[in-house]
């Protein structure tokens, strides 16, 4: 059963946060996207690379909410990274010569260790000189190489070198969107959620907005000097999405409602890892010379629609496919946790 003290907005913020990732990595086709539903090309943000950080946030959250017990973060964390490689040995069809080591869950679960022993260890005064410690040295060691293009990063460098080519992200071949550096700066994303947990475990909106605002403009800000970018996770990308996540939340708090989402942020880890697992699956079954996946969406949506909205369409109906089976979970009380 959950918690009975838990926060119902942050279930569904976090819902909110697993559905949107569940639509935007499941379009009907990777060629017909609304422009929102894309990921920047490089500097710049779209509504779409908030995702991430999201959920990086409300790690953070809970587990300051969350009793600390030091000896089950380790097992905690690296059972979220063994998901996630476990996806990506099945989508290498089992090479071990070629299969990515990182990747979103991977992510989740190195700065959920980090963040959470860091939580444990120290105080809110200390937290908070990390924090910054964290943001400006990354800023400071990511000018040490250009910024651009993508394979010159002093981040892209550190992975060729680490992971070598052959077990980095496959469409970009020479670096690593959850590389090894870059998740140093994504700690800081859990370690603001840790620090502002207090205002949401009070509900004090009017103080999570203004928080929120304040890093919001404070990522802008520094956004004309260390550009804004998912894919380095910059510092000034974590203040931004940071500060959005508070106003979102605190509005959440405020007014909105818990359900739907709140069915997908009861059980996120199966929401992320049985999603993978059913998107890998449908990419490899082949059914008249062609995915399943592919076969299904020219069949259901590319003859009806405009691209973009059948392309969109095929995403809703993953969600929607993906929301009735966490439904029937929640109904029955079935919650997984590691």
């Amino acid at each position: 059963m959950p918690d009975a003290r838990r926060i119902h907005a942050l279930d569904a913020f976090r819902g909110f946060t697993v559905a949107a990732m569940l639509l935007v990595n499941n379009p009907g086709s990777w060629t017909t996207i609304y422009p929102p539903l894309r990921h920047a090309a490089w500097h710049g943000w779209t509504p779409t690379d908030l995702i991430f950080p999201f959920f990086l946030f409300v790690v953070g959250v809970t587990t300051e909410l969350a009793p600390k017990r030091p000896r089950g973060i380790l097992r905690r964390g690296a059972l979220i990274f063994l998901c996630g490689f476990a996806l990506n040995l099945l989508g290498s069809r089992g090479d071990l010569a070629t299969v990515r080591i990182m990747g979103v869950l991977q992510r989740i679960g190195i700065v959920y260790i980090f963040a959470a022993f860091l939580a444990y260890r120290f105080s809110r005064r200390t937290l908070i000189a990390i924090t910054l410690g964290i943001l400006s040295g990354y800023w400071a060691i990511s000018l040490l190489a250009p910024l651009e293009p993508p394979e010159a990063t002093l981040a892209a460098q550190i992975d060729r070198a680490v992971f070598t080519e052959a077990h980095l992200w496959k469409e970009s071949k020479s670096w690593d969107p959850e590389g090894l550096l870059s998740t140093v700066p994504a700690i800081a994303t859990a370690l603001i959620g840790i620090l502002v947990t207090p205002w949401i475990r009070t509900r004090q909106v009017k103080m999570l907005t203004v928080i929120g605002l304040g890093l919001f403009g404070a990522g802008l800000a520094w956004g004309v000097l260390f550009p804004i970018n998912k894919a380095l996770w910059t510092s000034s990308y974590v203040l931004l999405s940071a500060g959005a996540a508070c106003v979102l939340l605190a509005v959440w708090i405020w007014k909105l409602p818990a359900r739907p989402f709140d069915t997908f942020g009861v059980n996120p880890l199966v929401a992320f890892v049985g999603s993978g697992l059913m998107a890998t699956l449908l990419g490899m079954i082949r059914v008249g010379g062609t995915s399943l996946k592919g076969w299904s969406y020219r069949v259901l949506f590319k003859p009806f629609f405009p691209p973009e909205l059948a392309s969109l369409l095929w995403a809703l109906l993953f969600v929607a496919i993906w929301y009735a089976i966490l439904r029937v979970m929640q109904r029955r009380g079935v919650y997984v946790r590691v």
